[in-house]
């Protein structure tokens, strides 16, 4: 790894600093710094949702995050550690893991999740959920999210989802304030085809649901649509520096400090 590239949220305080020293330390540590995608490594200096953008904009390039935002899973390397990132960068100290996006109607890719969710207030749902031509269940509820393992501690946990390690080759469906209180998340291998169908609760109900990869509208069902939901062929290169444990990061991320009970 020769090349390296600095992206920064320049809406971050302290980004545009922050990307000046490092890539003056990048390049005295003999990498060459460019401002093209012919980069062999990009250096993503802001938040979750800056790490986001930067996989859709510059797919295949390894990408690792310097988190500049909030909790930070994606651009989980905090301020203190900036620079020996680079060091370990330069000296070849690291892996690259290749994370599956999961996509909608085989265009609509996604490293974190797709979300199926209603457009209007007021107005009940009823999800048809099939899997591999088999029906699930109908779901009553405001939505639901398919996320990956990356993407696990996104909105699916904030939903009341799981956490699934990296590795696990799965996927979870979340639903969104389902309207019964045995409704659960569902994991399942991330070979399996999900068809969701927009359905109206009662007949002559119109209803709306919005299809969102990452965040970004790409699809909009009415009554009796369908979308296919499914694994990508697609990856996402993420860098993960030496010493870097998954464990550790949901250990710091979200606050997990053992029992307080003796």
């Amino acid at each position: 790894m020769k090349r390296i590239r600095f992206q920064a949220n320049e809406e971050k305080p302290g980004a545009l600093a922050a990307r000046a020293r490092l890539a003056a330390q990048a390049s005295d540590l003999g990498l060459e710094v460019v401002e093209s995608d012919a980069a062999d490594v990009l250096v993503v200096l802001g938040g979750d949702g800056t790490f986001l953008r930067a996989v859709h904009e510059h797919p295949g390039v390894p990408l690792l995050g310097l988190n500049l935002g909030g909790l930070g899973y994606l651009a989980s390397v905090e301020t203190r550690d900036f620079a020996r990132a680079i060091e370990r960068l330069a000296a070849g100290r690291y892996r690259i893991s290749e994370r599956r996006l999961v996509e909608a109607n085989g265009r609509f890719a996604a490293l974190n999740d797709i979300v199926i969710t209603r457009e209007m207030s007021g107005h009940s749902t009823r999800l048809d959920l099939a899997a591999d031509g088999r029906l699930v269940t109908r779901y009553m509820a405001d939505g639901l999210i398919f996320a990956t393992p990356t993407g696990s501690t996104a909105y699916s946990l904030a939903a009341g989802g799981p956490v699934l390690m990296p590795d696990s080759e799965s996927l979870v469906v979340t639903p969104m304030n389902p309207h019964a209180l045995g409704v659960r998340p569902l994991v399942v291998r991330d070979s399996v085809r999900f068809v969701v169908t927009a359905r109206a609760r009662t007949a002559g109900n119109r209803i709306r649901l919005g299809v969102y990869a990452d965040g970004e509208n790409v699809l909009t069902l009415d009554e009796g649509q369908s979308v296919e939901i499914a694994k990508s062929s697609r990856t996402a290169k993420l860098i993960e520096l030496e010493g870097y444990d998954p464990y550790d990061v949901l250990a710091r991320k979200l606050g997990w400090s053992g029992s307080n009970v003796i």
